[in-house]
């Protein structure tokens, strides 16, 4: 089992979230930002351009949760090279420094423009092909494509994770289908460090919720057991938005607004 694991982005919403919960599986994180990380003062202020502190970021780690990046859309250039450079740097240090595996923060984005099902129709696979909804979209389809290639050729595994919404609780409506919990996404990122023999393995990341709009079974495969259920929220959300609207493009497809009207960076 791998023990010191570099969290990138550990200033983010989803790595704060992180820094408490993985500690609790036995790892030793060391953590990484572009901006300090309140109460650790020891973290690697940086940026993924900076090739030399990325470097020295991964360098005598076991993995690497990947979470830095712009979270939402921006322009071509800004996603350019926070996204795709600095993943890049950041899988050119791992190989560099004999880094065995990388879990990468991909997200439903890169399948925004798929329909969601609907009427019980079936589960969206993970091996459905890539449509990003945005630049930021394309950057996860970049991500998921170069970790492929470094497994490949440089037998450098990564567990890709499609994250839906990681918060507390779910905001909206479609997020009952895509809601990852913060304690399920712990569970999932373990079990994504932890399986054995994943090459480069592609899955969802949410929990358990009734209304699910994808396939599961590659991340239950890795050993994760989800524990949670967006359904306790589904009353109050649903009485104050209603159902989406299927001949909204936001409504139909999986990406949401992202596919009409997405936040931008900074926000």
């Amino acid at each position: 089992m791998p023990r010191t694991v570099l969290l990138t982005g550990a200033a983010g919403q989803i790595g704060t979230m992180m820094r408490e919960l993985l500690p609790r599986y036995g790892y030793d994180l060391r953590l990484f930002d572009l901006r300090p990380v309140d109460g650790a003062p020891e973290a690697i202020v940086a940026g993924l351009a900076d090739r030399d502190a990325v470097r020295e970021a991964v360098r005598g780690v076991d993995a690497v949760v990947h979470l830095a990046g712009i979270p939402v859309e921006a322009s071509f250039e800004q996603i350019l090279e926070a996204n795709i450079r600095g993943t890049y740097h950041l899988y050119e240090a791992a190989r560099e420094e004999g880094v065995g595996r990388i879990v990468f923060a991909s997200s439903n984005h890169a399948v925004g423009f798929t329909p969601r099902p609907r009427d019980g129709g079936p589960l969206i696979p993970a091996g459905t092909p890539h449509r990003p909804d945005t630049f930021y979209g394309l950057s996860k389809c970049f991500g998921e494509d170069l970790a492929q290639l470094y497994w490949d050729k440089h037998g450098l595994e990564t567990v890709s994770v499609r994250i839906g919404s990681c918060c507390p609780e779910p905001a909206d409506v479609r997020m009952l289908s895509l809601w990852l919990s913060p304690a399920d996404a712990a569970r999932l990122f373990h079990a994504a460090l932890t399986a054995e023999h994943v090459g480069h393995t592609v899955v969802y990341g949410s929990s358990a919720n009734t209304r699910l709009w994808w396939d599961l079974t590659p991340a239950r495969a890795l050993g994760y057991d989800p524990q949670d259920d967006s359904e306790p929220y589904a009353a109050k959300l649903l009485a104050e938005e209603g159902e989406p609207d299927p001949a909204d493009p936001a409504g139909a497809r999986l990406g949401g607004h992202f596919v009409t009207d997405p936040p931008v960076w900074p926000h």
